[in-house]
């Protein structure tokens, strides 16, 4: 119910983009490039205190070569603080077991100049924020939402504080829990993996020479250490419940102990940076039935949660945000910009990578976690065949990095 004390104040632009992460301030970016009027509304931020430039942030990235372009086009890659970025030039991928299987990757059997760079959540924000400063045509509004009516000629997005935001397209750009997709009644498939990303930084022995690991380990999960600049690795453990709630509760001391039995021998001891900054994130898989609705497009997070054992979920991201940006961008003139069948061009452009990603992030997981030996044993012969079938994997690597084959 409205309070009748509130007086409706109406603002209009083409788009309003409801967000405040890194695919939302993307959108705005792309979206105000290419000549569109922007509106970006994000929730009220709690007040927290600066972390000490010096930092490093445990919660990293892994932006392959369709974050880079998107990126760059938007001049944000530039203004990354470029010491603090650090590129992955091959990945090792381990089985379990005594007959552990194993698949390489690297950035010269990719013809590529590197696969990924290994970015933080700060800076990767700390270079968007700075661009949208000099946005000249991005609105920046802050205030909690508490409805949306989409009609024949505009959506609306109303404000707790009697504002209306009118435009012709919404974007729902605004995570897993989205209030977007929540107001326009898209069902969902959910699954819960049961399991917790543990994520920490470490300084590495022996030099990672830009190496990421990842081990399937079967009873404890998924470890990945991504390399960082200098002599650090980022830890993304994807441990089940059980174990995830013993490490959380522990100094990183004890993770770097729990962890040599699978990095000693590549990257030798490790030692905390911030022994007192473990963080936990809870895993699923999420699949809106659609990634549209009337005047209402999905990205990110809204439109497509995966598991990060490929960290690939910020990638999708910035991959629905390119689409979209172009697709708009290339309509008819007689169409307008929330037109139907333009937003249904949209999700059929997206369908397949974030279907194919999807599968494989979902089945990868699934096939890790049974325990049971011949399983095991097939599944770590697969991985040595996948690595001796140089065609089969360079269009595996080709379609992670972004890239065409």
């Amino acid at each position: 119910m409205n309070n009748p004390t509130t007086t409706t104040r109406r603002q209009r632009s083409g788009i309003c983009i409801v967000g405040n992460g890194a695919v939302a301030k993307a959108a705005a970016l792309g979206f105000a490039q290419s000549g569109q009027s922007v509106t970006l509304l994000s929730p009220p931020a709690p007040t927290q205190p600066l972390a000490a430039s010096s930092s490093w942030d445990v919660r990293v990235y892994a932006l392959n070569h369709t974050a880079y372009n998107l990126l760059s086009s938007l001049k944000v890659w530039g203004a990354l603080d470029a010491a603090r970025v650090a590129p992955v030039d091959a990945m090792q991928v381990y089985g379990d077991g005594v007959q552990a299987g194993g698949l390489n990757f690297d950035a010269y059997g990719a013809h590529a100049g590197t696969l990924a760079w290994i970015v933080e959540d700060s800076n990767l924000n700390q270079a968007l924020d700075a661009a949208l400063r000099f946005a000249s045509n991005v609105t920046m509004v802050s205030g909690k939402v508490v409805e949306l009516q989409c009609g024949v000629d505009c959506a609306a997005v109303k404000l707790a504080d009697g504002t209306a935001i009118e435009s012709d397209l919404v974007i729902g750009a605004d995570g897993a829990e989205s209030w977007v997709r929540g107001q326009c009644d898209i069902g969902m498939d959910y699954r819960s993996y049961g399991q917790r990303a543990i994520v920490t930084n470490f300084h590495c022995e022996r030099p990672h020479h830009g190496v990421a690991h990842q081990w399937f380990t079967g009873e404890e999960g998924i470890v990945a250490l991504l390399p960082l600049p200098g002599d650090m690795v980022s830890l993304v453990w994807s441990a089940p419940e059980a174990l995830a709630a013993s490490l959380a509760d522990k100094p990183a001391a004890v993770l770097a102990e729990r962890l040599s039995q699978y990095a000693h021998d590549k990257l030798g001891k490790l030692t905390p940076v911030q022994p007192e900054l473990v963080r936990a994130f809870p895993l699923r898989l999420m699949r809106p039935h659609s990634m549209v609705a009337s005047r209402v497009a999905l990205v990110g997070d809204a439109a497509h949660v995966v598991h990060p054992l490929a960290g690939h979920g910020m990638n999708l991201g910035f991959g629905d945000v390119a689409d979209l940006v172009r697709i708009i961008s290339e309509r008819e003139s007689h169409r307008g910009i929330g037109d139907e069948r333009v937003l249904a061009r949209y999700a059929r452009a997206r369908k397949e990578d974030v279907l194919l990603m999807q599968l494989a992030t979902d089945g990868l997981e699934r096939l890790f976690g049974i325990g049971f030996e011949p399983v095991r044993v097939v599944r770590n012969l697969g991985l040595n065949l996948l690595d001796k079938l140089p065609v089969l994997k360079r269009r595996l690597i080709s379609h992670a990095l972004g890239k065409n084959p």
